[in-house]
Formats: structure tokens, sequence, C-alpha cells
């Protein structure tokens, strides 16, 4: 099983006062891809609401670039209604949300593979592009891995189906998780897709100390008292982390991305280091 650390970049920080100023996921993605040689670099995710489809292949294709090929694009509908609000971003119904998604994985994979000097046409319901030959071109083909994820029962695993090199799922319970790549299995099948070309990961935020004590301080430091950790983190002493990530690989997950929270806390980082990763990796 790949364990992952997942550093905890999205489009824009929660608007929430004294949390620093607000940063972009991509641009931050474009300065590691210069300061990194070797870290995979991607989002989970991109919210489709956040930017219109054209652009996103572009910036993306242009980190791929700068990073000599390590980007994975995350795309999901975007969830955070305040975030929105704060920022003067629309925030389009459920329905349409995943309309706006389906769409924009479908352009962004289409300008992709369009052939060098050719031309991409999308007439859609919302959006619609006509661009010849100056298509964004990436370093990995015939694209970057692309990540879909989330709980939906019916349209999330339609689409991982048919455009994700890897489905993607917040471990709440092992069988929820176990459920919900099933659905996806199923899906892949249903287009006659074979399910073994699509990797199933999971995301658990990381809460480890060497003890209760320092759990719990380490909970608080992120706002999660441990009983609202528990079900979707791995918390607890190394022992305790390496059990929780074994209940994900029991699943089904190929892959964990470990979400670190506070990232001024060296220790921690240090901590899972040495006494998590070692066993799991």
């Amino acid at each position: 099983m790949r364990i992952r650390r997942l550093l905890p970049l999205r489009p824009l920080l929660e608007h929430r006062p004294g949390t620093g100023s607000p940063t972009d996921a991509w641009i931050t993605l474009a300065g590691l891809a210069r300061e990194t040689a070797a870290l995979r670099l991607g989002t989970l995710v991109s919210a489709a609401t956040f930017r219109d489809p054209g652009a996103l292949a572009v910036i993306a294709a242009q980190v791929d670039v700068m990073s000599g090929g390590r980007v994975e694009l995350g795309l999901g509908t975007g969830y955070h209604q305040g975030e929105h609000l704060a920022y003067g971003i629309p925030f389009p119904s459920v329905p349409e949300r995943f309309e706006r998604l389906e769409e924009q994985l479908g352009i962004v994979t289409g300008l992709w593979t369009t052939r060098a000097g050719g031309q991409f046409i999308w007439q859609g319901v919302h959006y619609q592009l006509s661009v010849r030959g100056d298509l964004p071109r990436t370093v990995q083909q015939p694209h970057p891995p692309i990540i879909v994820g989330g709980s939906g029962r019916r349209r999330t695993p339609a689409l991982a189906a048919r455009f994700a090199s890897e489905f993607n799922i917040g471990l709440h319970s092992a069988a929820e998780a176990r459920a919900q790549y099933e659905r996806v299995r199923r899906a892949c099948e249903a287009v006659g897709r074979d399910p073994a070309q699509i990797g199933m990961s999971g995301v658990l935020i990381a809460c480890c100390g060497s003890n209760e004590r320092e759990v719990a301080r380490r909970a608080r430091s992120i706002g999660m008292p441990l009983e609202q950790l528990s079900a979707a983190a791995a918390a607890g002493t190394p022992a305790q982390v390496i059990e929780r990530c074994a209940e994900g690989q029991e699943a089904g997950a190929e892959t964990l991305y470990l979400q670190i929270r506070d990232l001024d806390d060296h220790d921690h980082l240090r901590l899972i280091g040495e006494q998590v990763l070692p066993y799991l990796a």
C-alpha cells in the first residue's frame, strides 16, 4: 500500500478570521514544482466552481511541465458554500455543480488529448470552447492522472468510471469505503471498462502522538475534538494510526493520503515518518 502525505492545499482557504492570507492551490503547486524533484503534486480536489475548464487545463498542464511530469489533477464539484460567498464565487445547486464537473472533466481531458495543432470544440450547456492550434500540452501522456472522488452513490462512480485514473474517498468507515469502491467497479463494468484500470485511494486526517495527552493536544491545535476525529482520521499513538491505516487497506484502498493540517508541527511529521510510515510503505 502506498502512503502519501497530502498538503492541505485547497483553491481557497476557508474564510475564517485569524487563518492568515488565503492561498491558491495551483500557484502553490507551481512553486513546489520548481522547489522539489521527486514529490507527486496535485489537488484533492480543485473545485469545478472556481475555474473555467479551459483555464484549468492550461494551468495544470503548465505545472506538469514545470515539474517534469509530476502533476495529478483531482477535480470535484465544490462543496463549501461559505467559502464561495466570501469571495463572490457563484455556488450553484448540487445538480448543476455535477453538470459542470462532468463538462469540465470532458473539456480538460479533451484539450489535453487533442493532437498537437488540431482543433478542440465543445458545445455544452455550461461551457462552449473552440480552440485551434494552441492547445495545452502535458509532459505525461496521454495526460496527467485524473482523480475523482466522493461519496455520491450514482453520479460520482459513473464519472470516475468514465474519466478517472484513481477514485478517492474519505475513509469515514471501512464499510462505507468498501461499498463505494464496489460501486465504482460496477460503474466501470457498465461502460465496458476494466475496473483494475482505476486505483482506489482514501484520505485520513493524521493526528498522531506518543501518548494520549499529545494526541489530544494535536487534535485541539487543529480545532477538532478527538471524538470528531475518530471516524475520518488516523488518530492515536503510532500503533493505533498503523491499525487505522490497515483498516483502509482491508477496505480496498491501494493508496492512503495522510492529511496534515498543522504544517508548523514538525515533530508531528517526524513522528509519523519514523514510527508509522516504515510499517506501512
